[in-house]
């Protein structure tokens, strides 16, 4: 029990404030991203206060307005009113081709099945012919198991067609819409506050350890511009590829992109400008294997 707080003390460091680095934050980003954060996750209220007390409330009124729109739609489907969600579609028709979703269809075959199994199979029937034909191009065999399910109205349950009955497509669908929503906004689906500071939950060990060997250096950790040590993230933080050189370890960018080298090892352009002195036509030996090189047979790779 003598050594039980020290161990805590070691393995729980209470003082996060070691790893803080003095970055010039702008003001009114930051509290962009608050207020989209608490509108994103349907806290309108508690927006308004932050947004007022902020003085950030003309920039944010549009987005205010929008999440506002996708909440009462999700509302009304937790509710079964597919009439909100179907009027957005229709609106954003053309957009959502373009991404290729087919959520109008999966909202108008929902609709389809509560109509039928309401018991209005000729309602049912008028529906399908309505909304149906407009998808029939590229949805031609579902189309067809659907108006198939109008001879098994009501003993749906006991028929080939039980799956579109299933009360989880109405959650998968309420997910995908509000994806579809924040795409066609041009917003992220995830919170970019909450990626954020998951990211720097994960990456907050490595970097108290880094500042207790450099105990002392606090001058150097504030002027760094670059980490001595890779911070491992989960795959849910990878969000697109990055090549940094095995030679200069330096990120590769549109001044200095990944070329491809004969041998097929992949360095930095100015990695490979350097080896070569800057002779495109003298070869040079590749630091990862006995083959020689010329710059003139190194491609570009693009990520």
């Amino acid at each position: 029990m003598s050594k039980y707080t020290k161990i805590l003390e070691k393995q729980f460091n209470p003082d996060i404030s070691k790893s803080y680095r003095n970055v010039d934050f702008d003001t009114h980003t930051i509290n962009q991203i608050i207020a989209s954060h608490l509108y994103r996750e349907s806290m309108f209220e508690i927006g308004d206060c932050f947004i007022n007390e902020a003085h950030e409330e003309e920039s944010t009124v549009d987005k205010k307005t929008q999440f506002l729109e996708m909440y009462e739609i999700l509302e009304s489907m937790n509710s079964r009113d597919l009439a909100p969600a179907l009027k957005w579609a229709a609106i954003n028709h053309d957009k959502l081709q373009k991404t290729g979703s087919d959520i109008e269809l999966r909202l108008h075959r929902l609709q389809f099945m509560e109509i039928l199994q309401n018991g209005n199979r000729d309602e049912a029937l008028k529906y399908g012919r309505t909304h149906f034909s407009p998808f029939a191009g590229e949805h031609f065999h579902e189309i067809q198991k659907l108006m198939a399910c109008l001879l098994w109205a009501g003993k749906l349950d006991s028929s080939p067609y039980s799956e579109f009955i299933s009360p989880s497509h109405w959650a998968e669908l309420a997910d995908e819409l509000a994806h579809q929503f924040c795409n066609l906004l041009g917003e992220s689906y995830e919170s970019p506050l909450r990626v954020t500071v998951s990211a720097g939950v994960q990456g907050l060990p490595t970097l108290l350890k880094l500042m207790n060997v450099m105990n002392g250096k606090k001058n150097e950790w504030q002027s760094m511009k670059q980490l001595p040590v890779p911070v491992d993230l989960g795959t849910e933080f990878q969000f697109h590829s990055i090549f940094v050189c095995p030679v200069s370890r330096d990120q590769a960018g549109e001044d200095n992109p990944p070329m491809m080298m004969s041998c097929g090892h992949v360095l930095c352009k100015q990695s490979i400008t350097k080896l070569s002195k800057n002779n495109s036509t003298r070869p040079f030996k590749c630091p990862y294997c006995p083959a020689e090189v010329e710059v003139g047979q190194c491609r570009q790779l693009y990520f």
